[in-house]
Formats: C-alpha cells, structure tokens, sequence
C-alpha cells in the first residue's frame, strides 16, 4: 500500500509538442491537474522532466502553474534514469514509492518505470495519467510496465489509498477534487 511518507510523484514529459498530439488529451490534462493537485494537498514531493525542451517546448500551462515552484529537469534520453539531475534529485527525496506520470506511454515512460524498478523503486504507474499518440501504443506501454512490475492504478484510487480514512480536512479537499 502507499504512504504519504514513501511516496513521491515525477511528472514526465508533458510538454506541448508532445501534449497535442495524445490520444485523448483533454482528459489526460485533467487527470494530471487532479494528481498533481492531490499531490499538493498530501505534501508528496513532485520531480518533473522535460524532453529537449529547445525542440518539443515547455511543460503545457495547464500543468506548469500547479509545478510553479519546481524546476523541470532537462534530458535528452528517454529514460529519466540516465539524467544525473534526475537521479540527484531523486535521491535526495529518499523516497521508495513512485508514482509515474507523463508521456509517452510507450516510450519515456515506460523505460524510466523499467530503470526505476530495476534501482530498487516501487513504481505506480497512474494509468489515467499517462498517453500515448495512440491508444495501441499507450495500451501496449502500460502492459509491458506492469509485466516488468509496475503496479497500474489510477487517480482516484492512489489519492485515496495514500488518505488512508474518511476524515479530517485532507480529505474533504480530495473529495472536492476529484468530483
């Protein structure tokens, strides 16, 4: 089970020559906002990555207000492993629990969850919160990060297993979110 305490959120990838092009954008926004968000209001730290922003752009608006206060790490490999920057900042969050966003499914995403596994993480990999162009490569992805261990799961069912109980201000804030 996740705990506030373990886990952490790393946000790949959502910038937008890559965002636009998604299969079903507008509701992979959404779900991100309310991760992140829920993300927020639990106190998870947040890693966030973009790929060669010069060529694919910035992280989208929609997602970099709610990432005001962090620095997008920059990479060029496809695996968020292979950044020294990443792995820094990684390390200094002490975290064991991961919880995987961002796109592409198939591609930056699935190989940073397979490094991760194989550095000792307990990867999540929130489904509803990670796209590919198509729905085949997106699908094909999710499956072959949940073959080499990753555990799927979705918005709504991490924000409430990190809260644990029906109770207390925390959790009226995610009630509210996710409605």
């Amino acid at each position: 089970m996740l705990a506030i305490e373990n886990s952490l959120l790393v946000v790949i990838d959502v910038q937008d020559r890559l965002v636009r092009v998604m299969h079903e954008k507008e509701a992979l926004l959404e779900n991100l906002q309310k991760i992140i968000k829920g993300a927020g209001i639990l106190d998870i730290p947040m890693i966030a990555t973009e790929q060669d922003p010069e060529k694919l752009g910035a992280t989208v608006p929609e997602i970099s207000y709610l990432l005001d206060n962090i620095t997008p790490v920059h990479k060029s490999s496809f695996s968020c492993c292979e950044t020294d920057a990443f792995m820094k900042e990684l390390d200094r969050i002490k975290r064991k629990q991961v919880l995987v966003v961002g796109v592409e499914s198939h591609v930056c995403v699935y190989q940073s969850t397979v490094d991760l596994i194989r550095a000792g993480y307990e990867v999540h990999i929130v489904t509803d919160c990670t796209s590919s162009r198509t729905l085949e490569n997106r699908t094909l992805g999710i499956e072959r990060m949940r073959d080499e261990g990753a555990k799927p799961t979705g918005t709504e069912m991490v924000l409430f297993e990190l809260l644990k109980v029906a109770k207390g201000d925390r959790f009226k804030e995610i009630s509210r979110l996710v409605k």
